[in-house]
């Protein structure tokens, strides 16, 4: 067990034949009192500090270990937010690219559609041509036919045209009708 300063302070020591000068021997240990009750003050005033640094030292680990801990989640957290923007980048593009092919395919549909009605038009179109054709023909062949020139021979009663006027005016209309040509 450690002295204490009461200790030294009440020791005693057995006295002898010319022994040493008692004032120096407890001037000494006055001294020795002293030094020894600062030295134990200091101690307890560093065991003191050294609790408080301890206390101090473990609210910092505790610190550090909820902040590794929070820096795993938010790690972690982190990670799924990834993974999940991944997978939803994913689907919007495969959605995409759904809508795209659909869209595409609509077009060429359409396409093909209007191509087989524009097909169909020209064909409708060269028929009607040719029926047309065939009706003007008939037209220019009946206007052509002798039926005419019996009309045009024959004499109106007072005032209609005669013969000679109808002839002048289908040599017009033939010349007009070459120079069309």
């Amino acid at each position: 067990m450690p002295l204490t300063p009461l200790d030294i302070h009440n020791k005693e020591f057995t006295r002898g034949f010319r022994g040493y000068d008692e004032d120096e021997v407890n001037e000494f240990l006055e001294q020795v009192i002293k030094d020894y009750e600062i030295v134990i003050r200091k101690k307890k005033e560093l065991e003191r500090e050294v609790e408080h640094l301890n206390e101090r030292v473990g609210h910092f680990n505790n610190i550090e270990t909820t902040l590794n801990k929070s820096i795993l989640v938010a790690q972690e957290t982190a990670e799924g937010v990834k993974t999940s923007a991944d997978k939803e980048a994913e689907l919007i593009v495969k959605e995409a690219e759904k809508n795209a092919d659909r869209i595409i395919n609509e077009a060429l549909e359409t396409s093909r559609r209007l191509s087989s009605e524009v097909e169909e038009m020209k064909k409708q179109a060269k028929v009607f041509k040719m029926r047309l054709r065939m009706l003007v023909q008939a037209q220019v062949d009946m206007i052509d036919n002798d039926d005419w020139d019996h009309l045009l021979d024959t004499q109106f009663p007072h005032g209609e045209s005669t013969a000679e006027e109808i002839q002048t005016e289908k040599d017009a209309e033939k010349d007009y009708v070459e120079n069309k040509s």
